[in-house]
């Protein structure tokens, strides 16, 4: 999702959907390569530096991996902010917390720590939408408004289901990194995941165009 609370021609201007999407799934891309390919950081001859090494016998390593999930989070981050110059608040938490959880992934060297990201990630923007409207304040409107021209009523619906959405995805996110191999886990989160969200979308448009007034869908949520 993009935030569109400044509705500036100048901000608008700003607004690329290529670098949407290396924004918000351009970490989660490299990171799902480099697990395919085995691209990693090796120490070089001698153990004087280090240098990237691709494929052989090494196994797929969600650690590795992991790096580069950072470097493609935080590269994707810094685009975002230089190009457009702002961070929507969804892709910086995302991004934000691959960071975190990338860092103490490699800390402890421990895969389980970045597999809960994706769950912990996605509870919190359940949570806060449901948060939101507990409280009379649609969040998912104060994102999307600008985008989409809705009666307060199914703004508040639309809202819930975004929020059914994230909550759904941070179950089976948990159900499938403990019961299943990392590789599942992996097609899970970028192929897999990435489906999801284009189904998720496009199951919106028929209940949006009984109230929209415009004909753009809703763009996809990210993690």
């Amino acid at each position: 999702m993009t935030s569109t609370t400044d509705q500036s021609p100048a901000k608008a201007s700003r607004s690329h959907p290529w670098i949407r999407l290396i924004v918000d799934y351009g970490g989660m891309a490299l990171f799902f390569v480099a697990f395919v390919t085995k691209l990693r950081w090796v120490a070089s001859a001698g153990g004087l530096g280090w240098t990237i090494a691709v494929g052989g016998h090494a196994p797929a390593d969600v650690v590795q991996a992991t790096v580069w999930l950072m470097i493609g989070s935080a590269a994707g981050l810094t685009l975002g902010l230089v190009v457009e110059r702002r961070l929507a608040p969804m892709p910086l938490i995302a991004g934000g917390l691959a960071l975190v959880f990338g860092g103490l992934t490699l800390v402890f060297h421990d895969p389980r720590i970045i597999k809960m990201k994706f769950t912990v990630v996605n509870a919190i923007f359940g949570l806060t939408l449901i948060g939101g409207l507990a409280l009379r304040k649609n969040l998912l409107k104060r994102l999307l408004g600008e985008q989409l021209d809705l009666p307060e009523s199914a703004w508040r619906q639309l809202s819930l289901r975004y929020a059914l959405y994230f909550l759904c995805m941070a179950t089976l996110n948990e159900a499938i990194w403990r019961t299943q191999s990392d590789r599942v886990w992996v097609l899970f989160r970028g192929p897999g995941e990435f489906g999801c969200v284009i189904l998720f979308s496009l199951a919106q448009i028929p209940f949006m165009m009984r109230y929209l007034k415009s004909s753009e869908p809703p763009p996809p949520p990210t993690d």
